[in-house]
Order: structure tokens, then C-alpha cells, then sequence
């Protein structure tokens, strides 16, 4: 039998009994048609996975006992965060999913001249809600025991001006300079930002800024690739190169 992995907002530790929240109850319980008894596999983002047995089934507070504390998922050597140009409808949500799953420590939603996507208070607050989701259920398909940080969307200037002491790359297609060449190991406890643009990629002056910065323009080859597509292509570049995937 399949042990499903869930994520919880609750503070784990074993010999303990903890509720799970609604629509994690109502997923396993209506969905997988888990019942008493059902192992499974527990973690809330502190780097552990906590086995967990069912208690009740309920529908909407699901009463689990957590048995065991187990060594999560080693995260990548090197603090990859991908800085992405707002893009449209699903589009931004497979930029999160795919660089979930192959590591990304965080992401930094851009607002660059190019993107399409006007967001109010209101609807930056629920989509902020919906791309927390999408990271977490890739967390929960992937076996990641941390979670990336989503921080609220910057304008390019705003970025610019935050110093992090990363590496940073902007995706270019422009570039002479390919992603594979121009990487090199920055060492333990140094990060690395890549930039990817939205639809219609960064405007001329947006890359002059970030050059004038300091931040490296890389290519990824001779193909244009979509929004949706660079920033996972570059991210597998890089743990091939510096990360996990060596």
C-alpha cells in the first residue's frame, strides 16, 4: 500500500497527536479514502519527515498520532533562488512546480516593463496563497522536507537594490556567455539568483541595468524558450553544474 506524504502547519515531534487542516482531511479521507490505522508519512518544512498513523478519518480534522521522527531530504549544496518574471495563467504556476522539484531554495516573483499580469492587493494576496500551494503539493510529490520561500513580488530596480551577496545571472538569449561556461562552484554557504524574464523576455534597458549591477548574462543555447520553460532549464543546468545533480 502507497504511503501518502502530507504537508501540516503543525508543530511535529513524535508520541504526539496533532488535527490536520481541513483540506488536507478532506483529501485523504474523501479523495485517497484513507482510513484507521493508514500510515503516513508527515512533514511541515523543519527538514524532517515524521511517520504518522491515522487515528480518525474525519473529513474536515483528520486526528493523526506521529510515531516517529525520520531524517528528511538533504537539500542542495548550493541556495539556488529563481527570480521570475510575472507570467500568465499557468505559466507561473509550472515555473514554481518544476523548480520545486528540482530544488530551488526560494523564489523571487519579478514585476518587470514586459510582464503581462496587473495584480491589486487583493488578488496579489490570493495568488501569493495559490503559488504557496503549488509549492508545497511539488514538495509533497518531490520528498522535499523544506519548503522554498515565496517572497512577495519586487520590481526589478527593488531587486537590484537588495543586497543578498549571491551570485547573480539573468537569462539572455542575446548573450555570447552560455549558463554551462559560466558557472563555476561558488563554495559552501555562498547562493546563486538566476533571472528569468517573462513572455517577450526583459526589455534592453532592464538588462543594461542588471549588467551595470553586476548581475552576468548567460544564454542557454541557440533555442528561444518559453517563460515557462527557461527557468527550470537553467535550474537543472545549475545543479548538474554546482548542485545536486553532479
Amino acid at each position: 500500500m502507497r504511503t501518502h506524504r502530507i504537508h501540516t502547519a503543525q508543530v511535529l515531534q513524535p508520541d504526539c497527536e496533532v488535527l490536520l487542516e481541513e483540506s488536507s482531511s478532506h483529501y485523504l479521507s474523501r479523495v485517497l479514502r484513507v482510513d484507521a490505522g493508514q500510515v503516513l508519512v508527515l512533514f511541515n518544512g523543519d527538514g524532517h519527515d515524521y511517520a504518522a498513523q491515522v487515528l480518525s478519518p474525519a473529513r474536515r480534522q483528520m486526528r493523526v498520532r506521529v510515531d516517529s521522527r525520520l531524517p528528511g531530504l538533504a537539500e542542495p549544496p548550493v541556495a539556488i533562488t529563481v527570480v521570475q518574471a510575472l507570467s500568465r495563467g499557468e505559466r507561473m504556476d509550472l515555473t514554481l512546480q518544476k523548480c520545486t522539484e528540482l530544488g530551488a531554495a526560494a523564489f523571487q516573483p519579478l514585476l518587470s516593463e514586459r510582464v503581462e499580469v496587473r495584480l491589486g492587493a487583493d488578488k496579489l494576496a490570493k495568488r501569493m496563497e495559490h503559488w504557496r500551494g503549488v509549492v508545497v503539493a511539488a514538495c509533497e510529490q518531490s520528498g522535499r522536507a523544506r519548503v522554498p520561500e515565496l517572497f512577495e513580488p519586487l520590481s526589478c530596480a527593488a531587486w537590484l537594490e537588495r543586497a543578498t551577496g549571491a551570485q547573480r545571472l539573468v537569462l539572455d538569449p542575446q548573450s555570447a556567455e552560455p549558463l554551462a561556461r559560466a558557472v563555476t562552484d561558488p563554495g559552501p554557504g555562498v547562493a546563486v539568483e538566476i533571472a528569468s524574464g517573462p513572455e517577450g523576455g526583459f526589455s534592453d534597458m532592464e538588462l543594461a541595468q542588471m549588467r551595470a549591477r553586476g548581475v552576468r548574462a548567460v544564454s542557454l543555447g541557440p533555442r528561444i524558450l518559453r517563460t515557462e520553460t527557461a527557468a527550470p532549464a537553467a535550474l537543472a543546468v545549475l545543479q548538474c553544474l554546482v548542485g545536486d545533480l553532479r
